[in-house]
């Protein structure tokens, strides 16, 4: 039997085996299943073409280890319907690797009611489709956005990108090549996994990578120096040239209009050398003149070889072994020059977002659109989509759009790639299609396909929250501010109203002065707005605090010492400000730090309300609302900048501490009473922590939570160890915890970030130490 009989009928093995293996699945994702469950039910499903949430159940997810269901699920397609859950623990596969069981069960069940039920309420605990009653957590409220097709995750930003095909290998075969500012080259499979250690190469940047023969792949760094390292065997041959003094601003292949292709280097200084492919010797070919200028290269392959293309400042000329003549002019300076099939066309997108296409001939014509919504154009590339040449745009602003040359008009809908920055694109052949890969700046590659419906409907765009505050339970309010609009939405009921509009906010906090709710919010124009919500909201111009010389970056309310209700506020001006909330006045000033005062904390004691501040200039400073004055001594806390701060007691240890969460990616602990070094540290290897809280559980015990640039750590600081890690797959940037009712075992939490929001219910009873 050969051809679709034989298909099917392999096909139909691996549907029963997919079904029968899938009944052995316990219920209970607490409860590990079979190794052979873990490592290759989902191999089953894919390869009978019944991948989907039936025959690989959501218990099982959370102790998945083939490594590859994000691979599976790109070869699937047409069933996202029928994938929810598969789909969602997709999306965290990259990050959880090194995770606990409890862990990956916890970040699924988040991410699954982000997908599903974002700005909506929460389903009921025990709802159909919510098999994770045990999770740790509840969700309550989410509209974020998901981190899908992250194909690869880096602990610095990559700045290049290029696909090889080492020798004797199928093109479906290619390995991806990476190159970050740290110096250090990887070598990745098709399925994300590392085909080799890394490789540190340059003692710069690795801003260039360009494929030779045969899996050779030339290098070029902000070192000076270009080199050449052969991908099949995951080791360097060696270095090509390097100029001290200067980086290396372009590498190309070119062939001249007579002769073999070469290698092409530009350099910072302008300098311009040619090598021999093979022998990477000098090559000795007719080059432009000297110019002092740095050059972008765009050099032609084609058998009958064509002119050079190279751009300086707003300036593209062609050179053909002559002189070189101006080809185009653009309106900013050049950042991203790609030549085209057609001979002696390329394409340009420059510094403020404009992409243009100039064709030659006897009658040249050009064409120019807008690329980005706002900034550069920061990577370019040309691809082959269903037969034809198309052009591929990243953004500053993180989105990649697809274009047909001819006319520049765009194919489908600009895609929302990255939260930050694209900074570099390649094309990757499967036997499926080719993939574009795309490198972000917020150290995630990503894997589209380039046919299908991926562009055709866009994404969700990042939902980049600049401010959030909750109110105390039990009615929750969020208050949070996308763009220049802020809303406020009941998390329980779904009603939403806006409170600002067409104003940047910085900040935002709740107070309940005299039983009644306000919303502070820290504008632009660096006063504060106090908003009264309610059934007797004031139609007036809300009153607003003026006295800081910049925009407040921080809120906070706290009681006053004489139980009048307070705002504290801290500004990028370096003060830190008290308020009177009921005569809407200042009350103090603190004017110690040097620089941004980036968050507060407060607590009381028996001796009154204690305010703490950190910021820029690394300082950690605690000051009596009473006396109005400075507390202790200032502690230098040595972690760059100070992010944020939190007040805490832990158990076995005397009196009052405070946490800060630091640039260097670690949590210290600290006595405020003392000047000497932290008792205690923890570093989750998460990147920069931006933020941090504290909850007590059973009265007892305090945990830590620490938000990081991919996630959520729950730290037990007395007994020095992790209880939970959740995977949010964006940096958060606030976290804070919602005041329960009396004798509730639980603690609410607001995590804001780049991507959204989140809010959930942590169960006190279900932390236990994380173990992978």
């Amino acid at each position: 039997m050969s051809g679709p009989a034989r298909d099917d009928r392999h096909a139909e093995i691996h549907r029963q085996l997919a079904a029968a293996l899938a009944e052995l699945v316990p219920d209970d994702p607490s409860i590990p299943p079979h190794p052979y469950l873990r490592r290759h039910l989902a191999q089953h499903a894919a390869q009978g073409r019944v991948l989907d949430d039936d025959h690989v159940p959501p218990a099982l997810l959370p102790w998945e280890s083939s490594s590859g269901l994000g691979r599976l699920l790109a070869g699937e397609g047409g069933r996202a319907a029928h994938q929810r859950w598969l789909q969602a623990w997709a999306t965290l596969e990259p990050y959880s690797r090194d995770l606990s069981p409890l862990s990956r069960l916890t970040s699924l069940h988040l991410a699954h009611h982000a997908a599903m039920s974002r700005a909506t309420p929460a389903p009921r605990p025990g709802a159909a489709g919510t098999p994770f009653d045990r999770s740790p957590v509840t969700p309550l409220w989410s509209d974020c956005a998901s981190p899908d097709n992250v194909w690869a995750l880096n602990d610095a930003d990559v700045v290049s990108l290029t696909s090889t095909v080492p020798r004797r290998r199928a093109p479906h075969q290619a390995l991806l090549v990476t190159g970050d500012d740290h110096g250090v080259v990887r070598l990745l499979r098709r399925d994300g996994s590392a085909s080799a250690p890394p490789i540190t190469l340059h003692e710069g940047a690795v801003t260039h990578l360009l494929p030779l023969l045969e899996g050779i792949v030339a290098t070029g760094s902000t070192d000076g120096a270009v080199a050449v390292l052969d991908a099949a065997r995951g080791r360097p041959i060696g270095p090509v040239e390097r100029r001290f003094g200067a980086w290396v601003t372009s590498l190309t292949l070119h062939r001249p209009r007579s002769g073999a292709p070469v290698l092409l280097a530009a350099w910072s200084d302008g300098h311009l050398a040619a090598f021999n492919t093979a022998t990477l010797h000098r090559a000795d070919i007719p080059l432009p003149p000297p110019d002092p200028a740095a050059a972008l290269l765009s050099g032609t392959t084609r058998p009958d070889g064509g002119p050079l293309l190279i751009a300086r400042h707003d300036t593209v000329a062609a050179f053909d072994g002559d002189a070189p003549r101006v080809r185009s002019r653009h309106p900013a300076p050049v950042r991203t020059l790609v030549a085209l099939a057609e001979p002696g066309s390329y394409a340009v997108g420059d510094a403020e977002g404009n992409l243009s296409v100039h064709s030659a001939g006897p009658h040249p014509r050009t064409r120019s659109v807008r690329a980005t919504a706002g900034g550069a154009v920061t990577s370019l590339t040309a691809v082959t989509v269903e037969g034809r040449e198309t052009l591929v745009s990243g953004g500053a602003d993180g989105t990649v759009r697809l274009w047909r040359p001819d006319g520049l008009e765009p194919v489908g809908e600009s895609l929302q790639a990255h939260a930050e920055a694209v900074t570099a694109l390649t094309a990757l052949p499967e036997r499926s299609g080719t993939r574009l890969i795309t490198a972000g700046s917020d150290r995630t590659i990503r894997n589209w396909p380039l046919a299908g419906t991926t562009f055709l409907h866009g994404r969700s765009r990042w939902n980049r929250v600049t401010a959030s505050a909750l109110s105390p339970g039990p009615a929750h309010l969020l208050a949070a501010t996308e763009g220049t609009t802020t809303l406020v939405r009941n998390i329980g009921t779904g009603e939403k109203r806006p409170v600002i509009d067409d104003e940047p906010v910085t900040a935002l906090a709740w107070a309940r002065p005299h039983h009644r709710l306000i919303l502070a919010a820290a504008l632009s124009d660096n006063s504060i707005a106090l908003h009264t919500l309610g059934p007797g909201d004031d139609p007036a111009p809300p009153p607003r605090l003026r006295g800081h010389l910049s925009p407040a970056l921080t809120l906070l309310a706290l009681p006053g010492g004489d139980g009048s209700p307070l705002l504290a506020s801290g500004s990028a001006d370096g003060t830190v400000r008290l308020w009177d909330l009921d005569r809407q006045r200042g009350v103090a000033v603190f004017d110690d730090h040097r620089f941004s005062v980036r968050c507060l904390a407060s607590t009381r004691t028996d001796e009154g309300v204690l305010l703490a501040s950190g910021g820029s200039d690394g300082n950690l400073r605690v000051w009596d609302v009473a006396a109005l004055a400075q507390r202790g001594p200032t502690i230098r806390c040595g972690q760059n900048i100070v992010n944020d701060v939190a007040f805490t007691r832990v158990r076995g240890r005397e009196g009052l501490r405070i946490v800060t969460a630091g640039q260097n990616g670690t949590l210290r602990l600290w006595d405020p009473e003392a000047a000497s070094g932290h008792l205690a540290e923890f570093a989750p290897g998460d990147g920069e922590l931006n933020a941090v809280t504290a909850f007590r559980v059973h009265g007892r015990r305090t945990v830590l939570a620490a938000a990081g640039a991919t996630g959520i750590h729950l730290w037990d600081a007395a007994g020095d160890r992790l209880l939970l890690q959740i995977v949010t797959g964006h940096a958060v940037s606030a976290l804070r915890t919602a005041p329960q009712p009396g004798g509730e075992p639980s603690t609410v939490l607001l995590a804001t970030g780049e991507a959204g929001t989140m809010i959930f219910r942590v169960h006190h009873d279900r932390l236990r130490p994380d173990r992978p």
